[in-house]
């Protein structure tokens, strides 16, 4: 492995990377509107983009013998967007700490105004998945940039929920990313699937359920074929009316692989979705 080689190529650093971006039409409900997960796979591509753009695609980090893999990720939904909509994303990276954890922003918008904010932290791994200083080259490829951000969730009002939904299910091989484990936003999709869920057990239609923010900490890594858990219940609730609801994702190796809180209403009836979680 030339890793020393592939190391030392040239970077073009650049502060704020703007782009074109067209979210794919299996991204669309049949109600057309991008799912939640799917804006987090359009921020996973801004950022391989932006990274790709300053000297660093994802052949280079191979030759290296290195990765970034996602710790946290926040994104607040401003509103949802129809299939063909013309987007511009704009992205930095705001802070990197210890030479291995990056902190990026990412924005994406259209014409009818701002559609996701998010903030990702990433962090740099080795051959074997440890946490590991990143080269000179690649610190100096994303000088630090400050603007809007970090993005938090919205605030809301304390309102646990009795009731504990739990989902089961195993990871599908021909699912798994690059590097052998469920992509980060394939939780989001967990996390969604069981709201559905016990939204259809309780007389609501799943199609009718609109992000509105979240948040996912990962902890350790899911793999194809492993049995997995996500409980859910509500927290809160904002005062707009949408529910918050928290979410835990265990293995049987890792009873918190993921920690999550996903903020959603419905376009129907917000107080009976609610009141499902009682």
């Amino acid at each position: 492995m030339a890793s020393s080689d592939a190391a030392a190529q040239d970077v073009s650093p650049k502060a704020v990377c703007e782009m074109a971006h067209q979210l794919p039409r299996h991204a669309f409900s049949v109600r057309n509107a991008a799912r939640a997960g799917d804006i987090w796979r359009a921020f996973q591509e801004l950022a391989v983009e932006a990274s790709s753009e300053v000297g660093w695609p994802p052949s280079r980090f191979l030759a290296v013998g290195t990765a970034f893999v996602v710790r946290k990720m926040t994104v607040v939904h401003h509103r949802e967007t129809p299939y063909g909509e013309p987007l511009r994303a704009r992205t930095w990276v705001w802070r990197f700490r210890r030479d291995m954890i990056s902190t990026r922003e990412v924005r994406l918008s259209g014409a009818a105004g701002p559609l996701a904010s998010g903030t990702q932290e990433w962090v740099h791994i080795d051959a074997a998945g440890r946490p590991a200083r990143a080269p000179a080259s690649v610190i100096a490829a994303f000088p630090e940039h400050v603007e809007d951000g970090p993005i938090t969730l919205p605030d809301y009002d304390e309102r646990p929920g009795e009731r504990r939904v739990t989902f089961e299910l195993r990871p599908w091989h021909v699912r798994m990313d690059p590097l052998g484990h469920a992509n980060h936003p394939a939780y989001v999709d967990w996390l969604d699937e069981s709201v559905s869920r016990a939204m259809a057990e309780g007389g609501l239609d799943p199609i009718e359920l609109v992000p509105v923010a979240e948040t996912v900490l990962f902890r350790s890594a899911t793999h194809a074929g492993e049995d997995v858990t996500v409980t859910t219940r509500r927290v809160g609730v904002t005062a707009s009316g949408a529910v918050v609801l928290r979410h835990h994702v265990a293995t049987p190796d890792a009873p918190r692989a993921a920690e999550a809180v996903t903020i959603r209403r419905t376009r129907g009836d917000d107080a009976r979705f609610a009141a499902l979680w009682d």
